[in-house]
């Protein structure tokens, strides 16, 4: 058994086609064929379902489909846990991060590159489940996500900081000049949120339930750049988590004012995969983000707004 054949495997259960398949590793479509069938042949079980054209993995399939990203995922550690003792770090870190804390995703991801000039990052915006996948998958190295997502099972959890739920509302808006307004108040006002497909959203929705209101936006979007791109207009307010100041600050002619209720909403975290201990790249995040403060870099951010306001 050869790992160029795991690569086809993976490959293969990737793009569900022979023919793309092939074309992603660089090699022709019979190769790639002949190279699966002698590692089914090799391992004595069928791998591949075949009819007319690809229609999948057997369960022995699967089961090889999961060691194969194991397999990989250590030979990938192994030439970058070489690369860094003869060069320093290189490689790049694949980072997932849920779309509501990519705002906040710099404040790893800039002190990781400056302490490793060699190492680059990708960052993906992914659903919590995507991200749960993709680390198990070994398709990440790390992932900034909620912590308390019950898919994460026993992947290992840094936390970075808890979710502080902000209004906007314009400077002439009716809540302007509040110390702070509850979450039926905020319900009341013209708003834009995020859709109920974010996992955000949903915990906002329950903030704003246990408040006895219901929020009903008239504008909905499933990324914070679509938001605050209605915010200036001074017609809308919105509700955020404060991690989005460090990316995008208080509009013109808006204000931020605390929300009444818990003084912390849920945990956003760096979360790494099964391996053990963890890859170069993913122990060189966690260890950049043991030291970064990121918890306390936006507190003090926030303090900056409401102390503004307040002068």
């Amino acid at each position: 058994m050869q790992l160029r054949q795991l690569e086809y495997l993976v490959a293969l259960a990737r793009e569900r086609h022979f023919v793309r398949a092939a074309a992603a590793c660089y090699v022709s479509q019979p190769s790639l064929s002949a190279a699966i069938r002698r590692l089914e042949h090799e391992l004595g079980v069928p791998i591949v379902r075949r009819g007319r054209r690809y229609e999948g993995l057997t369960p022995e399939g699967e089961v090889v489909l999961a060691w194969a990203h194991r397999m990989l995922a250590e030979r990938d550690a192994l030439r970058q846990e070489l690369s860094s003792l003869r060069d320093g770090l290189t490689g790049t870190l694949r980072l997932g991060v849920v779309p509501t804390a990519l705002p906040a995703a710099s404040l790893l991801t800039t002190p990781f590159c400056e302490r490793h000039s060699r190492a680059g990052v990708s960052i993906e915006s992914l659903s919590s489940a995507d991200i749960t996948y993709g680390l198990t998958e070994f398709e990440l190295d790390a992932a900034m996500t909620y912590l308390d997502d019950d898919t994460l099972g026993e992947l290992r959890r840094l936390p970075l900081y808890e979710e502080r739920y902000m209004l906007l509302t314009p400077l002439d808006g009716p809540l302007a000049g509040a110390g702070s307004a509850s979450w039926s108040q905020a319900a009341a006002l013209p708003l834009c949120l995020l859709n109920s497909r974010m996992r955000n959203r949903r915990i906002m929705d329950e903030c704003f339930a246990a408040d006895g209101a219901t929020a009903t936006p008239a504008i909905e979007s499933d990324t914070v750049a679509g938001l605050y791109a209605h915010l200036p207009r001074g017609r809308w307010s919105s509700v955020i988590s404060h991690a989005w100041l460090h990316m995008f600050g208080v509009p013109e002619g808006m204000r931020v004012v605390p929300l009444e209720g818990p003084a912390h909403g849920p945990r956003v975290g760096l979360v790494t995969g099964p391996d053990e201990p963890p890859s170069v790249l993913a122990g060189a995040l966690l260890a950049v983000a043991r030291e970064a403060g990121v918890r306390e870099a936006l507190d003090a951010l926030l303090r900056t707004y409401l102390d503004a306001h307040d002068h």
